[in-house]
Order: C-alpha cells, then structure tokens, then sequence
C-alpha cells in the first residue's frame, strides 16, 4: 500500500535527478574545455612542454629533451629475453664492408670483374658486433671545408698521397688530407675541367641536375660539381686504391662502393642527365659494347657522356701506355661505332677529351634497328639482374621533336613539378593528386623534424640517407645546398627511384637485408618511412639495425616513422647498441598510432675501456 501511495512522487524526482547528472556532466566538460583552450593551467603545461622541444637539438646527445609518450615497457612475466647488448667488433674490422670484403672477393672469378661485385655473407658468417671508429676519430670538418680537408685519423691510409702525387688527388699534411681537387685527368683541378666541358654542355642552365662518375677516385669531380647544383653519384670499386669511396664521403660527396662487372648498375633507366670517365680503365669497347649500352640506359634521352684518357689522344700518349699505334687506334675506332649504334652524336674532341649526346628519341636513329635489343619489358627491374649487350630501346615519341620519355623541367623547378613517370601512370597506385599530396605531406613532416632536431638543414647533417625514399618527398622537403640525401628504394618495395631521379635527386636501389655499399661510418642521419613494417617478415631487425650503426658516423642521428608497436621493438634493440633514444608522437597528436623514434648514437672509439670485443656472435 504504501508504495502505491509514493509512486507519483517517485516519477515526479526521477526526471529531476536526470537534469541534474547531465548538468553537472556538462559543467565538468565546459571547466575541462576552458583549461585546454587557454586560459586554463592545462594550457601553460602544454605550452611550456613546446617551448622546451621547439629548440631540442640532437647534438651533443645531453641535449635531448623531450619526452616520449610511447616508452617500451617490459613485462615482468614476459618470456621474452632482455635487451640484447651488442658486443664491440675486434678492430680489424673498422672499416669493415660486408658486401665487398676482399678475403671473400678473391673467392670469386676476375672475368668482367666479378670478384669486385657485391658478395654478401650468409646469414650465419654475419658480424653482430659494433663496428668502432679508429682511436683519434674526430667529427669531420663541416661542409663546404670538408670538401679540401680529411682528419687522417678519420680514414688513415697514405698510399693515394704517393701513387697520385704529381696527379693532385690528395696530399697529407700535418693531421689531415687536403684534396687539391685534382684528378688523372685534370691535374691542374676540376673547377678548370669542368669549365672546359661547360663550353659543350650547359652544365649552369638547369638542365643538368644528375650526373654519374664511374670509377671515381676520391671524387673531385664530383665535388666541384655541387657548388654548380649538381648532384653526381660517384662509384669506384673497392681495390688496390685504398679508400677512394671512403674518402669521397668524408669528404662529403655522394659515393658508393660499385663497378662495372657482370651485373646491371643499381639505378633505373634514363636517371641521369650526364655520365662520366675520366681515365676510369672501364674496358668501352670490349664485351660487344655492353658497358657503353649499360651507360646508354641509365642516361637520360638528351644526355652526355664525357670521355677523358685513353684511347684518346693516342698519338700522344700511346707509348706511355705501352701500346701500339694500332691497338689503340683500333680501340677508338670501336668505341666510335658503338656510340653511332646507340645514337649518341659527337659533340666535341679536343686533346684528352670527347663528349657525345643521346639523341633525344629515337625517330632517326635507324642503326639501333639492326642491334640487339633488350627484350626486357622493365628496364627498371636491374637488382643483381645479368648485364646482356643489349640496347635499351627508348620510349615511344609522336613526333621527331618530343623527347622520349617526357622532358623535364630546369632545377629547381624540377624538383615539385609533376615528373613524366607519375603523369604518365607509369608508377602503380600514384596520380598526379597523390604526387602533390605527399609533397604536402613531407614538408609537413620535416618542419616537424626541425623543430626536434634544430641542426637539421644545417651543414651539421650534410651526408644524408633517407632508406625507404618513396617518391623523394623528404629529400624534396629538406633541399638544400648545405646538403645532400641518398634516396634508398628497397627492392622489395614499389619502384619509384625513376621518380626520385626525375626531381633532380639522386638514389640507389638496395635490399636492407644486406650490408650497404659504403664504408663504416659514412652518414650523418639516417631517416626511414616504415621500413622496419616493410621489413618485418623479410630479415631480422638487429640485422638492419647493425648495418645502420656501421655507416652512421659516432653522434649521428636516425629518425624513423613507423607505428608504435614495431618502433617499440625497434627500440628495445637500439638500447643494446647504446643509442639514446626517444618516442615521440606524431604530429598530429598522440592519438595516431604512427609515432617518430628519434636516436644519436654515441661516441665510441677502438680502446675504449668500457667495451667488451668480439668478432661475431
């Protein structure tokens, strides 16, 4: 009876209390909001936090001052191991290059060079150890400086000072190198060389951006060239020329340990705008001309390539090169041909030097009918891929006048314009809108980076590598003439270095799960876009890891940007190499699971008392 009798009252109070939880839910989230919105102590933490980022810089190392969001924590009940520490390397193996150590090279046949190819070790031959910088390793000198000087601690090896004495290579000096900028060549400099060849090529206008020296000594060519905007990927094979590649890079010029040998050269079809020789005794006119039509397909349609030393001017100098007036007449006579074959059109020849052109389509080259030609449907697809004397057959044109493959624009508006290969659909699942929507999105990313790392685009990071490139955004992003960035395309991932080249960048392509072609200790930052997500069922993380530790420099930085949960296992295993690190949250807010990890590796030398050694696990 009596809950009959209240009842109504009941009813009455119900929706009552119901106003009252709302209003109250709605007064707790308006004091939240204002907190947040500025006027709030939320607002001045959360500002104050900025403040002391905003400026972070990565060098030295004990200036890292943010704090990660995403720390790795490590369960007590997990059956998981600990982190790994990763023991110091006996120091014979400082400059250790995985792929083109000699021990194993001279296991391997010298025909076309084979044996100076990339020979990787097996899986269980692999060094997990960390490779050390020599005892007096000093940070090089800053660019544009580091062009003329070398520490000798750095890269301590004198046999180049001798044997290229009177050719102006390099000369030592106290405790450093100083590079004259002399070469084989062009003795009395490149700057004068280069000015020759500017008389036929218009290396100032802006259509010359990429370059190739083959067999590069220690790279002055190269060197000379990025003062004009040029960028020049050098390579010389790891040989009885001590550390030529090893002191380009010190240098900081672009170089890779490579040659000519049996296999194609690791960039795609149509890359580069010039190539060049320069006494570089690759064998032209052997082989059925198969290295001259390998240099026909990485050059660009309108491109030249530059010829200096032997068989040239051989009425002059063939006694000093031991050889008879018909043999190197003969020698000429055949490089000669095979440029008429590919179409190239003499443009000049005076003393030591000739430069031909590639025709710019193929409309009137009617010899190149009557040769081999590459059957291949992608001329891209080269990755220890068999070199065949063969010619790469050009694009197909409409008219005489239009240059096979689509023109190009002058630097610098080369490098954001819409590249032929993505206007012309040749890249699969990128348009012309997703093209300029990750350029959007890449400088978005390094003006997230900069305020991280203050020093970036600064000549503090001038060797730099970005190892899963995509399209070249954030080489794009981070251009500068106080830099230059190796844009890496993993042969497991889409092909787009024909893109990254098509910007007047520069790249490689490369599979992570081996060593790269440099020397140790060779690149001031490393980047990666989600690579390690890229690589997670192909090879080992530590794998990768190590090798990055190998070729970044003692105090380099590595920015990575990958999701949370693979960052956070890359993490675990950077704590065993002794690098310091942090999580950092993406740049639209803590929200998004793909987060930045950002690391300085620390400065450890041969002798170091605190390392333990050993030469493998």
């Amino acid at each position: 009876m009596a809950s009959k009798y209240h009842a109504p009252s009941n009813r009455t109070r119900r929706p009552i209390s119901i106003l009252i939880v709302i209003g109250l839910c709605c007064f707790f989230y308006l004091i939240g909001v204002w907190q947040k919105s500025g006027s709030g102590k939320g607002d001045k933490l959360a500002l104050a936090v900025t403040e002391q980022t905003a400026d972070c810089n990565i060098f030295p190392p004990s200036t890292l001052d943010f704090e990660s969001h995403h720390n790795y924590v490590e369960m007590i009940e997990s059956s998981e191991p600990k982190t790994k520490v990763y023991k110091s390397c006996d120091a014979k193996y400082t400059d250790y290059t995985p792929c083109q150590e000699q021990d194993r090279a001279m296991t391997f046949p010298r025909e076309n060079m084979i044996y100076r190819e990339r020979h990787c070790p097996p899986d269980d031959e692999k060094l997990r150890c960390l490779i050390l910088a020599p005892k007096g390793y000093t940070t090089p000198f800053p660019w544009p400086k580091s062009r003329d000087y070398a520490y000798y601690a750095n890269v301590p090896y004198k046999h180049l000072t001798v044997e290229k004495a009177v050719q102006n290579w390099v000369q030592f000096q106290g405790n450093v190198f100083k590079f004259p900028g002399g070469g084989t060549m062009f003795p009395k400099g490149a700057d004068a060389y280069i000015d020759e060849l500017a008389s036929v090529i218009p290396i100032k206008s802006g259509m010359i951006r990429t370059a190739l020296d083959t067999g590069c000594g220690v790279a002055s060519w190269g060197a000379y060239l990025l003062k004009r905007n040029i960028l020049a990927m050098s390579f010389a094979p790891k040989d009885n020329h001590e550390a030529q590649v090893q002191f380009a890079l010190e240098r900081g010029v672009p170089a890779v340990i490579g040659v000519f040998g049996s296999i194609h050269l690791p960039y795609p079809s149509r890359a580069f705008d010039m190539s060049h020789c320069s006494r570089c005794l690759i064998p032209w006119a052997s082989n059925e001309g198969m290295y001259m039509m390998e240099v026909d397909r990485v050059l660009r349609p309108g491109g030249y390539w530059i010829l200096s030393g032997p068989p040239l001017n051989w009425k002059t100098y063939h006694k000093v090169w031991n050889r008879t007036i018909a043999d190197v007449k003969a020698e000429q006579k055949r490089i000669e041909d095979f440029a008429e074959l590919l179409c190239w059109e003499k443009k000049y020849e005076k003393g030591d030097v000739a430069i031909w052109r590639k025709k710019i389509n193929g409309k009137s080259c009617s010899r190149r009918k009557s040769a081999s030609i590459c059957q291949t449907k992608d001329t891209d697809n080269v990755w220890y891929k068999k070199m065949d004397a063969c010619i790469t057959p050009y694009p197909d044109v409409q008219s005489s006048d239009e240059v096979a493959g689509g023109e190009l624009k002058k630097f610098p508006a080369r490098l954001f314009a819409v590249p032929p290969r993505v206007a012309n659909e040749m890249v699969p699942g990128v348009t012309i809108e997703s093209y300029q929507e990750d350029n959007k999105l890449w400088k978005k990313h390094v003006a997230s980076y900069k305020r991280i790392i203050s020093l970036l685009g600064t000549t503090r990071y001038h060797n730099i590598m970005d190892m899963n490139a995509g399209l070249g955004g954030f080489a794009a992003a981070l251009d500068s003439p106080k830099l230059w960035v190796m844009n890496v395309v993993p042969t497991i991932a889409e092909n787009t270095l024909g893109v990254v080249y098509e910007r007047g960048l520069i790249g490689i392509y490369h599979d992570w799960c081996e060593g790269f072609s440099t020397y140790p200790r060779t690149y001031d930052l490393l980047h990666a876009n989600r690579l390690f997500t890229l690589y997670e069922d192909k090879c080992e993380f530590e794998d990768i890891l190590l090798e990055m530790d190998r070729v970044l420099r003692p105090e380099g930085s590595v920015i990575l940007r990958d999701g949370v949960e693979v960052l956070n296992k890359v993490r675990k295993i950077a704590a065993g190499l002794r690098w310091e690190t942090k999580l950092v949250d993406h740049e639209d807010g803590p929200l998004v699971p793909e987060k930045i990890f950002v690391a300085v590796k620390q400065y450890h030398v041969e002798g170091d008392d605190d390392q333990n050694t050993q030469n493998d696990e």
